[in-house]
This record gives structure tokens, C-alpha cells and sequence, in this order.
């Protein structure tokens, strides 16, 4: 357990967000065992029988997808994100946690915001257009894959969110 992991001093709402965001990110790795079988289903087809699916080697690039957008969230929540932790360690608690601050209200959140915006833009007009596959025999409704831009970055700010709240909690503690 890390020195600010003490649950005494966490508010209510972040231990929620944080415990939502973990149960999502236990569901959401078992994905990785369908991506490992739908990798191993296409290579057994193309190189054994010699007839690979177009359907599962594109379910794969979107499962891969899926977990990694959402992976983001679940890393925040872990603490396992990267920065610069060279120099991060080196800090003490308040200064950590006031340059997580700082880093996650003028850095992050605003990209969020923009890669949320963006995805809104993108699962629109592929939605209007009926996108689909280039392939015949690829997958249908493109734009189910393309709503997880937007999902995942709802989900990362979740986490930010609750990491900025959590970092202002400790910075407002008497020590």
C-alpha cells in the first residue's frame, strides 16, 4: 500500500468512481482472453486450412480497440499511468499531488474533452451513412466501434475526475 493510499481520508465519491472503474476494468480484461481466441481462431484458419475471415481478423483490431481506450481510465485509477516518475518520486506528497492536479485539469481533461468531442463527431456521421466494412464480408455498423471514443473518454474523465478530487483532499489535509 503506497503512503497515499490510507482509505480514511478518501471522499465517498471517489471510492465509488474508483470501485466502478475497477469492476469495469476486471469485465473489460477478460476481452483480451476473446482477442487472444479470435487471434488464435484466424491464424489456425489461414495457416492450417488456408482460409482466414476477414469478420474475425476485423473483430480483433476492434476488441484490441476497446481495450485499449478504456485501459486509460483503469490505469488512472491504478495510479499506473505514465509520467515522469524520475522526477515524480523525488517530491513530496502535497507537491505530487498538486502537480497531479495541475497536469490533469490543464492537460488531460482538456484533451479529453476534445477526443470526446471529436468521437461524437465521428459516430454521427457514421451512423447517418450506415457505415459499414469496406469489405463484403466484414463486420456491419461501424459506428458501434466508433462510440467507444467518446465511452472511453467519458470513462477516463470518470477517473480523472475522481483523481483531482482525491489529490484536493489531500492537499486541504492538516498535516
Amino acid at each position: 500500500m503506497k503512503e497515499d493510499d490510507d482509505l480514511t481520508g478518501i471522499p465517498t465519491i471517489c471510492r465509488v468512481i474508483d470501485a466502478f472503474i475497477r469492476r469495469c476494468g476486471v469485465v473489460l480484461a477478460w476481452l483480451s482472453i476473446l482477442l487472444i481466441a479470435a487471434i488464435l481462431l484466424q491464424v489456425v484458419l489461414r495457416y492450417g486450412f488456408g482460409h482466414g475471415m476477414v469478420s474475425l481478423e476485423e473483430l480483433q483490431w476492434h476488441l484490441f480497440g476497446v481495450l485499449i481506450i478504456f485501459a486509460y481510465g483503469y490505469c488512472i485509477t491504478e495510479d499506473a499511468h505514465i509520467r515522469l516518475d524520475l522526477f515524480h518520486r523525488r517530491f513530496g506528497l502535497r507537491t505530487r499531488e498538486l502537480i497531479d492536479v495541475l497536469g490533469h485539469i490543464l492537460l488531460l481533461l482538456p484533451l479529453l474533452f476534445i477526443l470526446f468531442f471529436h468521437g461524437l463527431d465521428f459516430v454521427e456521421s457514421s451512423w447517418r451513412v450506415g457505415e459499414r466494412s469496406d469489405s463484403p464480408l466484414g463486420l456491419p455498423w461501424r459506428w458501434l466501434i466508433k462510440a467507444v471514443i467518446p465511452a472511453g473518454m467519458v470513462f477516463a474523465a470518470l477517473a480523472v475526475g475522481s483523481r483531482i478530487i482525491r489529490s484536493l483532499a489531500i492537499l486541504c489535509r492538516k498535516t
